[in-house]
């Protein structure tokens, strides 16, 4: 719901109060405000201006050169493309100096020769959505009355200069989608009072009854329908308040007739719905379920098919309207209408939901039907918008309602006790400040002793049992003013376990690491449903699938995350990193139902790290992929027990693949996506990971201790190790480290060479290796013995020869 701050004035007094403070107030009190906009807070130097003379330019067929009275001593020319400028007109002028939105600066110019000292504005140039300008002014410049003060701002005259504010409302609060809902709101929070619109009488000598008879078949849909006749009305434009207000609230005008009838559903939040009375083809109005398969064209010219679950407006044979949710055509108001039936009518919300359901009409009006209207609204909205027909369309308005009214709603009558109101909210809340709070809601309250009786108004439709009016208590005594306290007596303190804690420790640190998170489909095809699987298992099919695609459970999350990542660089996002924690599902034999386990998954792609200024970039690679979890594993302490071992598996390439495994147990596999599912998902290279969570959780870490800081030097010693092509690094490393003893505490590959100067079927490893001692100073005669045995070492185990 958007409400005009301005509009909102003429019903409660907001002096003292900005839009900002307004929204506060109504935030804090229930309902939230998600924004207040100013649309015409950046305009500046834009005024009314009175187009002196306008003739073609001469030097092109689109381009008018335009002399312009602008309040000032000298006219002004301007050069004006619009095709609707003429001479005489009264137009938004912006000077030379002003600012338009987007800060749009306006200067001086020439235009094929021609000075051109500032712009007639169109409604969209000063910031009006498109979908919003009348029609007539589409797609030309804004034409104003004959009596806008020339020289005066036009954006005061336009109201751009008010602030709008959105309200996001609950289902329960509909009272609050029409600006006098909305005011008693506002009125009660501030503790002022609601100035409520005039409805107006009827002026004519006839009878509106001489004209039409009103009979409702369907009683329990429709239990009250009022019809109002206005004579000898002429169509057109509607006054420029009443453009704003619908402009503002996002509703487009049309006519003087269809602008009313909209300007009341905002200010009453009663539908209403205007038929041209000599097109309706009767004396009669008649409401009844429609006929299954009965056939009727809307106002958007499409041809309905109606069913005996819809509720129609007919002329006693033909339907003219589907109540509560769009006109028809037949009877539409036109620009040579000159009588109107002006329906005011209660359908149920039940009805019109289905209808709008059926036919995918989602309109303001059945928005309001759905969610409840006020039933002592309705016959007044009639009353209200009859008399401003009468007022700005020269109507007559004849006496009488023609009413069909079997409505009884009753005010809800709901009891509630001192007692329960300040047990609930642990407040000490007197007789007297409830009751002022009731008065201020505009509830009638009656009070024996520590209990209240209040009778709701029918426009809160939404106050039943106690606890509504106990929510009404506390939300106007202030939820800020509620006391905090704590709970007495034996209490168990809440907070995560420790899975909990460490599912939240991997969501932060990888997106530290600069990964978005992602969450995606637990249900895949056939084909996707066991690639990338970590234990191989048969997958669990759905009995009846939403579609192939969606019909079995996964059992890697990493197809999931290739869609993601070949679904956004179909967009033209080629630098991505997503993880995801989530449930795979594998099925057990002899179990009925699946396991779900917990899987930590993450795909990248694209540029690591990218510094166009100093011209560095560094693509993602095995190793950033295989350095985001060896950080991971760091930061839940595991990263002693991890270790890497190269692998293969289906999809994934066959030199850049590892299993990562936990005190040698394979709990997850890391690599690039093999080249012929890269060509088959158009990806570039792309790396992936998926790591059993449960494991890596639950693992037992040793107990934390401390070293001192080295009080004595190291040593190092680098060898380069001639071996088969066949024998892996890791493999080598662990020799050394066996056979370095408890002196040797690092060791590291820092080379790798294959090359002309080598043997075939032969490389050459570079090791670091340090030794230490914390007790003592090494000697290098300790230093040679343990490294001899090093090389003795490698030179038995894996046939390795000192590089010469």
């Amino acid at each position: 719901m958007f409400v005009s701050y301005k509009w909102l004035e003429n019903y409660v007094d907001l002096s003292g109060v900005t839009p900002e403070d307004l929204a506060e107030k109504i935030t804090r009190s229930g309902i939230e405000v998600e924004g207040v906009e100013r649309t015409g807070a950046e305009i500046k130097n834009v005024v009314i201006g009175h187009v002196l003379e306008c003739e073609q330019h001469p030097d092109a067929d689109k381009l008018n050169i335009c002399q312009v009275d602008v309040g000032e001593e000298e006219p002004v020319q301007i050069i004006c493309g619009a095709p609707n400028v003429g001479k005489g007109q009264k137009v938004a002028v912006a000077k030379v100096g002003a600012v338009l939105p987007g800060n749009f600066k306006i200067k001086k110019a020439k235009l094929r020769g021609e000075a051109s000292h500032g712009m007639i504005c169109s409604l969209q140039e000063l910031g009006v959505e498109g979908k919003l300008v009348p029609k007539e002014h589409a797609d030309g410049i804004y034409v104003f009355p004959e009596d806008a003060e020339v020289g005066s701002n036009a954006v005061e005259l336009l109201n751009l200069d008010d602030a709008i504010l959105e309200l996001g409302l609950t289902p329960n609060r509909s009272d609050c989608l029409s600006m006098l809902g909305v005011a008693y709101e506002v009125a009660a929070i501030l503790d002022r009072g609601v100035k409520l619109p005039e409805a107006g009488q009827s002026s004519g000598e006839e009878k509106a009854s001489d004209y039409v008879t009103v009979n409702v078949e369907a009683k329990e849909d429709n239990p009250l329908y009022g019809a109002k006749i206005i004579k000898n009305v002429k169509v057109g434009p509607s006054p420029m308040w009443m453009q704003n207000a619908l402009i503002a609230a996002g509703i487009r005008p049309h006519n003087n007739v269809v602008d009313i009838t909209n300007y009341i559903l905002l200010e009453y939040g009663q539908p209403l719905h205007a038929f041209d009375y000599d097109r309706l083809g009767s004396k009669e109005i008649l409401v009844r379920r429609a006929k299954d398969g009965e056939t009727f064209v809307t106002l958007d010219d499409t041809e309905r098919t109606l069913s005996s679950s819809q509720l129609v407006i007919t002329n006693g044979e033909e339907p003219v309207a589907l109540a509560g949710v769009m006109g028809g055509a037949n009877s539409e108001v036109q620009n040579d209408t000159t009588t109107v039936l002006l329906e005011a009518a209660y359908f149920t919300g039940a009805i019109v939901r289905g209808a709008s359901k059926d036919h995918g009409l989602r309109s303001e009006a059945s928005t309001r039907y759905e969610k409840g209207v006020d039933p002592d609204r309705v016959l007044k909205a009639g009353e209200r918008a009859a008399a401003l027909m009468a007022e700005y369309a020269g109507g007559e308005v004849l006496e009488g309602t023609v009413l069909f009214d079997e409505m009884n709603v009753e005010p809800a009558v709901v009891e509630i006790t001192l007692e329960k109101i300040n047990a609930s909210l642990g407040t000490a809340i007197s007789v007297e400040e409830v009751k002022d709070i009731f008065r201020r809601l505009q509830f009638d309250v009656s009070v024996d002793g520590t209990s209240f009786t209040v009778t709701a108004p029918t426009r809160r439709g939404d106050i039943t049992i106690p606890e509504d009016l106990l929510e009404e208590v506390a939300r106007l005594y202030g939820y800020d003013n509620l006391p905090l306290t704590l709970p007495k007596g034996e209490s168990t303190p809440g907070g995560l376990n420790n899975h909990q804690l460490k599912r939240r420790t991997v969501r932060r640190y990888l997106e530290g690491a600069g990964l978005l998170q992602a969450i995606t489909y637990s249900l895949t095809n056939d084909d996707k449903a066991a690639k990338y699987a970590l234990d191989v298992k048969e997958p669990v099919r759905l009995l009846m699938p939403m579609s192939e695609e969606r019909s079995n459970l996964r059992l890697s999350i990493i197809p999931q995350l290739l869609e993601v990542v070949s679904y956004n660089k179909a967009r033209q996002n080629d630098s991505l990193a997503f993880y995801e924690v989530g449930s795979v599902f594998l099925q057990e034999s002899g179990e009925e139902l699946p396991m779900e386990e917990e899987h930590i998954a993450g795909a990248l792609t694209g540029l690591w790290h990218s510094h166009p200024w100093q011209g560095e970039k560094k693509a993602v690679d095995f190793y950033v992929a295989k350095g985001i979890l060896e950080g991971l594993f760091e930061e839940l302490g595991v990263s002693e027990a991890v270790s890497f071992r190269q692998a293969s598996m289906d999809g994934l390439h066959p030199g850049r693949t590892a299993e990562i495994l936990l005190d040698g147990e394979v709990i997850g596999i890391i690599g690039a996506i093999h080249p012929e599912v890269e060509k088959e998902l158009d990806l570039n290279e792309t790396y992936v990971f998926e790591v059993k969570a449960s494991p890596v959780f639950h693992y037992e870490k040793p107990a934390l201790s401390y070293s001192p800081i080295p009080r004595h030097p190291s040593i190092t010693r680098d060898i380069a190790l001639v071996v088969d092509t066949d024998v892996k690094a890791g493999d080598l490393k662990s020799v050394i480290q066996e056979a370095g003893g408890k002196l040797l505490k690092e060791v590291s590959v820092f080379d790798l060479y294959e090359g002309e100067h080598m043997e075939p079927g032969k490389k050459s490893l570079a090791f670091s290796l340090k030794y230490f001692d914390p007790a003592k100073t090494l000697t290098d005669e300790e230093v040679v013995k343990v490294h001899d045995g090093v090389l003795a070492a490698v030179k038995e185990k894996a046939g390795a020869e000192l590089r010469g």
